[in-house]
């Protein structure tokens, strides 16, 4: 009998660090190389990064038919996730060392249902305005041996400068955000 339970599944060894002082085009490319960990969705969803340049990323994966809805197709989340990897790391290759960004907006257009059958998808994403606080970009996610358009996307990320906290001031934070101290 099968069991409806969730599926155990292990936790990455180390969570993934922000690129600190390496400038995100060269670990985006070790990451393609695979000789920098991948993100770990990247791993739990079975898609990975193909294709890096100073405003452009692209993701490739082949979705499972884990990742259906109930509806026999591939999940909008699965399509979703590739998408903002590929816009998110297409913004991110042009961020200086020090910086980082995070998804403000994503907005997203599903043209045809995705099965697995499809074969594998590729997810193109593109910086349009690279600003000092703001990035956009957008990305179209298509099949590798249809050529189909499956969905396409847009998203704004804010850049973010990375700065090293205190030892322990994220845990005192945390622990007078749960006692609803306001600063």
């Amino acid at each position: 009998m099968r069991s409806n339970g969730p599926t155990t599944r292990s936790e990455p060894a180390t969570p993934v660090p922000p690129a600190g002082p390496e400038r995100w085009l060269d670990r985006l490319q070790r990451m393609r190389e695979g000789t920098a960990p991948p993100a770990p969705i990247a791993e739990t969803l079975d898609f990975h990064l193909v294709e890096v340049e100073p405003g452009r990323a692209v993701f490739e994966g082949h979705p499972s038919p884990r990742a259906y809805n109930l509806q026999g197709t591939v999940h909008g989340g699965w399509i979703a996730a590739i998408l903002d990897s590929a816009l998110g790391c297409a913004i991110a290759s042009g961020l200086p060392a020090g910086t980082s960004c995070t998804t403000t907006e994503l907005s997203i257009r599903y043209v045809r249902p995705l099965r697995s059958e499809s074969g594998p998808v590729r997810a193109e994403g593109r910086v349009v305005h690279a600003g000092r606080r703001l990035a956009t970009a957008e990305g179209r996610l298509f099949g590798v041996r249809d050529g189909k358009l499956y969905a396409h996307a847009a998203t704004s990320c804010l850049i973010l400068p990375l700065e090293a906290e205190p030892a322990g001031a994220q845990a005192a934070g945390e622990a007078s955000n749960a006692a609803g101290s306001t600063a």
